[in-house]
């Protein structure tokens, strides 16, 4: 149900408000593309996120996993012992900090998240045959402005600061 201040006075729904549902709706949209992906490649959609962060950032920490892909360590952590135990990644000791645990993708993480890079490029490029690099290229620069103001919000939330105003 939208409150009252989520309307403007002739009430239509409020600019901000409109964009959050439009960004939900991508959510859903993306959640169902990787789904689908995923289930071609008959492996569960939150381990080809994983693969496909290795893929780009090399060897990293479980902690790093879970930062980086704004999850709790736990998740992450469930996610990664998937891959491992299905011989996609390896855990292996940091050699500066022995604390440490390095994931890292074996050769047939690489060819499952390799495989999936393909399939994510093809559907990329169906979905997307009508834009324009420009168009692409504006839509891209709003994203990430999307992504940094929330994320700056929730950043400014979080902060031990006001720990105590949000409890």
């Amino acid at each position: 149900m939208t409150s009252q201040m989520s309307r403007t006075p002739s009430g239509t729904e409020a600019p901000a408000v409109a964009l959050i549902t439009a960004l939900q709706s991508l959510s859903r949209a993306q959640r169902e593309a990787a789904a689908h992906i995923a289930n071609e490649l008959d492996w569960p959609r939150a381990g080809l996120s994983v693969l496909h962060l290795l893929t780009k950032c090399g060897p990293v920490s479980l902690t790093d996993i879970a930062a980086r892909l704004r999850v709790d360590l736990s998740v992450a952590s469930r996610q990664v012992s998937t891959l491992a135990d299905a011989g996609y990644v390896v855990r292996t000791v940091d050699d500066e900090d022995r604390r440490v645990r390095t994931i890292e993708l074996t050769d047939t993480g690489r060819a499952l998240a390799a495989e999936a890079s393909e399939q994510y490029t093809n559907l990329i490029d169906r979905a997307f045959a009508a834009w324009s690099p420009e168009d692409l290229a504006e839509a891209t620069r709003t994203l990430d402005r999307l992504v940094d103001t929330i994320s700056a919000d929730t950043a400014h939330r979080r902060s031990p600061q006001n720990e105590q105003e949000y409890a």
